[in-house]
């Protein structure tokens, strides 16, 4: 009997699919009905979950705009020239760390550089010379490594015997801030904290061409 009743589910289904008049119509109309069911059951269900996510979509569009004022800067954008630089906390590499705006009340000339990077490698000693001048220049000058191994940066500025302070990013976000879309790149801050020069590519720095640069940019008023 059991096997019969095998036979006759197979045999009905076998017609459905072969378009069987009578039983496929009445299996067919068993599937639909079964589907409609089916769908019912979980239409409220998913609505519910539509109506939830766009809420909270709506609720984070809503609160990115109040905390976004207009015309402020993205947070993956680099600080246009004329603007002051953010009070980031920076991570000491052959000194303690120190925060980017105790720096103001003085010019800053800050050096992104890397390890792996032949020209940065010169362009740092060049800053070494430009900072052991007897002339006393009015300006502090760092540096802000962009190695992803604080190992080998502090390695490199060992073996280099670095005498400036030198500061590892993290995160990009030094990188970010500075602009630094290839390496070497050296920033002139003013003494308000606002950007007033990006110089891309590697330079003496101890040259007079240089030095007059430098002198020429902390004097001009920030460009905006």
């Amino acid at each position: 009997m059991q096997h019969g009743d095998a036979r006759s589910r197979t045999g009905a289904a076998h017609a459905a699919r072969l378009g069987d008049p009578a039983d496929g119509a009445a299996v067919g109309a068993a599937s639909r009905a079964g589907v409609a069911l089916s769908t019912a059951a979980r239409t409220p269900r998913l609505a519910f979950r539509s109506r939830r996510t766009l809420v909270a979509c709506l609720a984070a569009l809503a609160a990115t705009a109040r905390a976004a004022p207009s015309g402020a800067r993205p947070p993956d954008a680099a600080v246009p020239l004329g603007s002051v630089l953010p009070d980031v906390a920076m991570d000491g590499l052959n000194g303690p760390a120190r925060r980017l705006g105790s720096w103001r009340g003085r010019p800053l000339v800050v050096n992104v550089w890397a390890s792996w990077c032949g020209p940065c490698r010169a362009e740092t000693a060049s800053l070494e010379r430009l900072a052991w001048l007897p002339t006393q220049e009015p300006f502090a000058i760092i540096g802000i490594s962009t190695d992803d191994h604080r190992e080998r940066a502090l390695r490199w500025l060992q073996a280099s015997r670095a005498t400036l302070s030198h500061f590892i990013d993290h995160d990009v976000q030094l990188e970010t801030l500075l602009g630094a879309r290839q390496i070497p790149l050296t920033v002139l801050v003013d003494a308000q904290g606002r950007v007033v020069q990006r110089v891309y590519g590697a330079r003496a720095w101890d040259s007079a061409e240089s030095q007059a640069l430098v002198r020429r940019a902390f004097a001009a008023p920030a460009r905006r």
